[in-house]
């Protein structure tokens, strides 16, 4: 078992739902350990990177609900914070 389960979690679930050409899941808990939101897990605070061909064509807006929805429970109740930057490829 990792001891990343969430950082696991976030990079199988958009791995599966995107097919990404580039993907990177970064933690950033411990930037933000003390603050509003930190939990203590280690695992509060996460940036994604995202490119992948679904995002052509689509608004940043849309991009980021596509993300969030196929991220399900994560954010907003075992995540705390998300940043998400997708991208179609060549953008």
């Amino acid at each position: 078992m990792t001891d990343r389960p969430i950082e696991t979690e976030i990079t199988q679930r958009l791995t599966s739902h995107f097919a990404p050409t580039r993907l990177v899941v970064s933690n950033d808990s411990a930037k933000h350990h003390g603050h509003l939101g930190d939990d203590g897990s280690g695992e509060s605070h996460f940036s994604v990177e995202i490119e992948s061909a679904a995002f052509a064509g689509v608004s940043r807006l849309e991009r980021q609900r596509m993300v969030n929805r196929a991220l399900g429970d994560l954010p907003g109740q075992r995540v705390h914070a998300l940043a998400i930057r997708a991208r179609a490829p060549g953008e």
